[in-house]
């Protein structure tokens, strides 16, 4: 697969650097944030620090999406990611997503140069899939049961496998029913979106099952709370469980990476093809 409006080939793994604008999200909220204001000169030097170190991609996030975040205003979000979004476009060469649901500022991202929409509500909003469709961008569907402040309250399933792919499948089908072609889609099963730690491994175990989709498969797994509820372990000490969770998505038919921590994980990326190199005789 490539990108449309700018090309970036993933028939082989790639990471995605995450850009939070958040003061408030799980991990790095607030680290772009100086005397309590966003930043522009951090954010530039953190995405120039993730390209330098192999992200292809930089996700950029206006809004918190971890468990028990409140929505924001599209005044807010906007004043978060488009100044961002139009200084990386004018200094890196790299793709830029953005992370947002919110049709108001897909449109504002789309205008100011990024190149793929991430929407961990698969384009569920009114008119998020008119405004995709108008455009030319890529766009990532990922499912989530319920929302952000409410996902993690008992979330159950009859099977979370079926239940997540047969998600996708009747998303990609509505996309197909504005014009967006299968080409320009990628699918998220959205790891910690309303799912257990079972749910999770169950999800990652059967990764392979989402290939059938026939498109991209991007997985989010970086410090996710499965890891330190399994684990018992800080924030903080949850790189190494990150980087084995991100080996088993690689081998079960993950293409694109999200990550905070870029150069580890494109190490174990490029660990991984190097291993794969050699098993296919290419050495």
């Amino acid at each position: 697969m490539y990108f449309l409006e700018k090309r970036l080939d993933l028939s082989y793994p790639r990471v995605m650097g995450i850009l939070n604008t958040t003061p408030d999200s799980f991990f790095d909220g607030g680290n772009l944030y100086k005397n309590g204001k966003l930043d522009l000169d951090l954010a530039l030097i953190r995405a120039e620090d993730m390209v330098s170190n192999g992200a292809a991609i930089l996700d950029i996030g206006g809004e918190s999406t971890r468990p028990g975040a409140k929505p924001i205003s599209n005044e807010e979000e906007m004043d978060r990611v488009v100044p961002i979004v139009e200084s990386i476009v004018s200094r890196l060469d790299v793709v830029i997503s953005v992370d947002t649901s919110k049709p108001k500022i897909m449109e504002a991202a789309v205008s100011s140069g990024a190149h793929m929409i991430n929407d961990v509500k698969a384009l569920s909003e009114p008119q998020a899939l008119e405004v995709i469709a108008a455009s030319k961008v890529n766009v990532c569907l990922m499912h989530m049961l319920g929302n952000p402040i409410t996902m993690q309250t008992s979330p159950e399933y009859k099977s979370v496998n079926k239940d997540v792919k047969q998600f996708l499948i009747g998303r990609i089908e509505k996309c197909k029913q504005v014009g967006i072609s299968r080409e320009r889609l990628i699918v998220d099963p959205g790891f910690g979106f309303g799912k257990t730690v079972d749910h999770n491994l169950e999800l990652l175990g059967n990764l392979r099952d989402l290939a059938a989709l026939d498109c991209p498969i991007l997985v989010g797994l970086s410090r996710k709370s499965m890891i330190n509820k399994i684990l018992k372990r800080d924030i903080l000490e949850s790189l190494p469980a990150t980087l084995g969770l991100v080996a088993i998505a690689l081998e079960r038919g993950a293409n694109l990476i999200r990550a905070h921590d870029v150069r580890e994980t494109a190490d174990v990326i490029s660990m991984w093809l190097a291993v794969n190199r050699v098993e296919n005789g290419s050495e």
